[in-house]
């Protein structure tokens, strides 16, 4: 979003998780969204790499293990509680970067933090500061975004009429960049330029999810031999959540079926976790027969204590995630493929493809 003649800022253009008031129907919060970008921007291979990291340096994994279940977990989280939750984790990644960074590349990904974060960043107290606004000008400022964000809000469920409500966020943002335009001085905008520093492309950046949960083995598995997602390094991996007696799960089988006849020669491994909802789904031989008899040739795990479902803060049957050659969560798909004449099975396959020439470390 560059609306600022001066100081030209980019808001990084990848679905954002979505927040849990707005997914569970709790009221949204009454404050405009400033976004938490520290913790995706870091799992950039291009911002590691401004910062002086190797690839896929340990010292810099041993940290994102630690954080990224806490993180990703967060997103199913209501949204005042998320963003608190997200702010502790940013806290300890700052701590944990203090002992592998110097101060100059510190300050190097806080300047990318405000680029990605555009003039939503100036929310933050600390760059209303030192960009000079004053209280009359913060407040005006958070109108303007909290107009746009209860426009935005309404895309959340995926309505019928989505295309009119993208139509009216388009002339909500710019309607936005007009009175922000006109809110900011010339000497707030030359502040701004220099909080940013160079300019360092956000819009590009594609793997901003975490490192994907380990799958929590139960000794019970079907359909093939049982894995790990360590195992499958290299590999493109399509981890579905399923239970066999869910109608919208069914609905999908074929493509799994078919990913599995497809894909797997291509580098591509399917998995999927059945999770129980029905007590007939918590019985291990039943899982195993609606498995056979529906033909599954991939490993699933019987997850009858949902002990992965937690681990992946998954909530909705089906789900299917899509992890890379490097173990990262690149997206997830929730409900039916087709649901409505969606076309999320092209979606993913497209994704796949993309994936599978991208070379690992």
């Amino acid at each position: 979003m560059a609306i600022l003649k001066n100081a030209v800022v980019a808001i990084l253009p990848i679905m954002t998780f979505l927040h849990g008031a707005l997914s569970f129907g709790e009221e949204p919060s009454q404050k405009p969204i400033v976004p938490q970008t520290l913790l995706k921007l870091i799992h950039a291979p291009e911002v590691q790499k401004e910062l002086g990291f190797e690839q896929e340096d340990e010292k810099l994994l041993a940290v994102l293990r630690e954080i990224d279940g806490p993180w990703w977990r967060s997103r199913i989280l209501p949204e005042e509680k998320q963003q608190a939750v997200v702010a502790e984790i940013e806290k300890q990644l700052l701590t944990e970067l203090k002992g592998l960074l110097a101060d100059d590349k510190i300050k190097r990904l806080r300047e990318i933090e405000v680029q990605s974060q555009g003039t939503r960043s100036l929310l933050r107290s600390g760059i209303a500061k030192s960009v000079g606004l004053t209280s009359k000008q913060s407040d005006e400022i958070q109108k303007a975004f909290l107009e746009t964000d209860k426009v935005a809000r309404k895309l959340v469920g995926n309505p019928k009429d989505r295309a009119e409500v993208e139509k009216e966020l388009n002339i909500a943002r710019e309607n936005e960049k007009q009175k922000l335009n006109s809110i900011l001085s010339q000497a707030n905008r030359l502040a701004l330029t220099k909080l940013i520093g160079t300019q360092f492309d956000t819009a590009g950046l594609k793997r901003i999810y975490p490192l994907a949960p380990e799958l929590i083995d139960s000794g019970e598995w079907t359909g093939g031999e049982p894995t790990t997602l360590a195992d499958q390094r290299g590999k493109v991996v399509l981890v579905h959540f399923y239970a066999f007696q869910c109608h919208n799960c069914v609905a999908n089988f074929d493509h799994y079926n078919r990913w599995q006849k497809t894909l797997v020669s291509r580098g591509v491994t399917v998995i999927g976790i059945q999770t129980p909802e029905t007590s007939a789904e918590r019985n291990v031989s039943l899982v195993k027969a609606a498995a056979k008899e529906k033909g599954f040739q991939f490993p699933v795990l019987v997850d009858v204590s949902s002990k992965n479902w937690d681990a992946w803060g998954n909530t909705m049957w089906p789900t299917v995630y899509v992890v890379d050659k490097n173990g990262y969560i690149r997206w997830l798909w929730q409900g039916e493929l087709n649901w409505q004449g969606a076309t999320g099975d092209k979606s993913i396959e497209k994704l796949v493809d993309e994936l599978l020439e991208e070379t690992p470390y």
